[in-house]
């Protein structure tokens, strides 16, 4: 039984920390919707910032990188949703994720 015993234990740990690293992300992963409005804009400036924000997102140079950011901030998925529906792992989406936020910040700042 004692073998047993490590096992559940070690499985309850790990199921843990998946728990805590999912829960983590997605506090990270809020939608460009959901956040609170800070500063009271107009109607023109913000759709100027969404057809902004837009354009820069279509600047993107790789497809997939366009696909993973529109779909996690614009549509509000978690990364492992977006995994599933381009056939790739959450990692794959999470480095996607990374490097067209690193593009979109480089853009920006020019």
């Amino acid at each position: 039984m004692g073998a047993i015993e490590d096992y559940r234990r070690e499985l309850y740990r790990i199921a843990w920390r998946m728990q805590y690293r999912t829960k983590r992300n997605r506090k990270r992963e809020i939608s460009l919707e959901s956040k609170p409005n800070l500063f009271q804009t107009s109607f023109s400036e913000e759709s100027d910032n969404k057809i902004m924000m837009q354009s820069y997102i279509n600047r993107l140079r790789s497809e997939t990188g366009k696909k993973v950011i529109y779909e996690i901030y614009i549509n509000d998925k978690a990364e492992s949703q977006v995994a599933k529906e381009l056939h790739i792992t959450q990692q794959a989406v999470s480095k996607w994720k990374k490097k067209a936020l690193h593009d979109l910040c480089q853009m920006m700042s020019l």
